[in-house]
């Protein structure tokens, strides 16, 4: 193995835990390289069979026993990272694995960079860059609609939909460049019809791409879900249920929560940020007034709102700054404290006071739990809108596919407006191209490589 530890040079053969820290089961050591097969013979005494789980005695260099382990060899370039690979699974104790990892530096490997595994796998073509982006995003998914959508990219799903933007692009610049570099063949009169269709067609999937931003923030982020209302109207005893745990302090005096507290949950297939917020008192004190403020500022940002009301007693009205942002699509009316109101005539009417008809309201209780399976269907319901339209509905771009995309939307434009007027071919041409390069970056399909080290840094040591 060499010692050169740029991570840019592949002959290196790397070595990296690839389980989480701490005690386990079973711990997962990965080595990627071109000594994998000599190390795997030194260590065990000849190279395990392809593909097929080795049970085996470990001995570090000094002949000790380390541990009995299962070690499978992976030839390249049929490997995760399109190279030779080794993977040894031994005990789930961290000094086990930590030993291993120290005889195998020692035996001339060298400890990977983080995402060195993916950016190999990347460079040796076994992922595309929006394949090997969704590898942390299968990892650290939130919910099971984050966790499919990310799968689907896994599986090449972005850059199969790319690659057919690109082929359809590609043959309309085929068809302009053709005059450009042939003037005086016997060319056929230019049509630039068939040119316009196709860059119509490609903006159009440009920007339904591009819409997905939103939604893939998201599914990474989770939907960013604020609770509020009256003091004492029970906006930290639904956080409780919700979350499943006396995660606020609940207590009869109103104007307990001060601050706001915020807990990630998984309610269905979405992953929800939840924000109980500081009640909103009509004439509140000053440090009640401070926390109403951080409302309002919560309430701005919010994808959607649990407005809780006490059914027992009449609502007061709303700052008008958050009235103004709440909606039928973004807001559940949550009538709570059902329990008390059994019989109590007219408290049904005096909650529901003033919201118009297509709001959705639920009614439930907090001490009883009467009604949260209810809620949850409709804050389901609510959260499914944010799910893209049309055929891009299982993708969703980040941050930077965002930035690509609006780069390649804004060729495209400035393209087919050249198209449209009867412009230069060289300009129409030289905006196609831009779009090109644009979406080639997605996939990766370019050499940018201040970039790749940033993004594989992003990863975790041993992916």
């Amino acid at each position: 193995c060499s010692a050169d530890t740029d991570m840019a040079d592949q002959s290196d053969t790397i070595v990296a835990l690839a389980t989480p820290a701490g005690t386990s089961a079973v711990a997962l050591v990965r080595l990627s390289g071109e000594a994998c097969a000599r190390v795997a013979a030194a260590i065990f005494g000849s190279t395990p069979p392809p593909r097929v789980a080795s049970y085996r005695d470990y001995r570090d260099r000094a002949g000790e026993l380390v541990d009995d382990v299962l070690v499978t060899y992976f030839p390249g370039p049929r490997s995760y990272s399109g190279e030779e690979c080794l993977e040894i699974a031994t005990h789930g104790n961290p000094l086990i694995a930590g030993r291993v990892v120290e005889d195998l530096i020692a035996r001339g490997c060298r400890a990977a960079e983080p995402g060195e595994f993916t950016r190999r796998a990347f460079l040796n073509g076994r992922l595309d860059l929006a394949q090997a982006e969704a590898v942390m995003d299968v990892i650290h998914a939130r919910s099971e609609r984050a966790l499919a959508v990310a799968g689907r990219q896994l599986r090449g799903a972005l850059g199969r939909h790319l690659a057919s933007m690109t082929d359809e692009l590609l043959l309309a610049l085929a068809r302009v460049e053709a005059y450009i570099d042939f003037p005086e063949e016997d060319l056929p009169a230019e049509d630039r019809a068939v040119v316009r269709t196709t860059l119509a067609n490609v903006l159009r999937g440009t920007q339904q791409l591009l819409a997905t931003r939103h939604y893939g923030e998201l599914l990474r982020d989770g939907i960013k879900t604020v609770i509020l209302g009256a003091p004492n109207a029970g906006k930290s005893s639904l956080l409780n249920c919700l979350v499943g745990r006396d995660r606020a302090i609940v207590s009869a005096e109103p104007g307990t929560t001060r601050d706001y507290l915020e807990e990630r949950i998984q309610l269905g297939s979405h992953g929800l940020r939840l924000i109980d917020t500081a009640g909103l008192n009509p004439d509140p004190a000053v440090v009640e007034r401070m926390g109403m403020a951080l409302t309002a500022e919560r309430a701005a940002e919010a994808d959607l709102v649990l407005w809780v009301r006490d059914i027992t007693a009449p609502c007061p009205a709303l700052p008008p700054e958050i009235q103004a942002r709440l909606h039928a699509g973004n807001t559940v009316v949550v009538l709570n404290k059902v329990d008390l109101a059994d019989g109590a005539s007219g408290s049904d009417e005096r909650a529901r006071a003033n919201l118009p008809p297509d709001w959705p309201v639920v009614r439930i209780s907090t001490v009883t739990g009467a009604g949260l399976a209810d809620l949850a269907h409709v804050v389901g319901n609510l959260a499914d809108r944010f799910r893209p339209d049309g055929d891009d509905q299982d993708l969703a771009v980040n941050a930077r596919h965002a930035d690509a995309l609006g780069r390649a939307s804004d060729g495209l434009t400035s393209a087919l407006a050249h198209a449209e007027a009867n412009g230069p071919t060289e300009l129409l041409a030289s905006d196609v191209r831009a779009a090109l390069e644009a979406l080639g970056e997605i996939a990766g399909k370019f050499d940018n490589e201040l970039m790749l080290d940033r993004l594989f840094k992003t990863f975790c040591i041993g992916k």
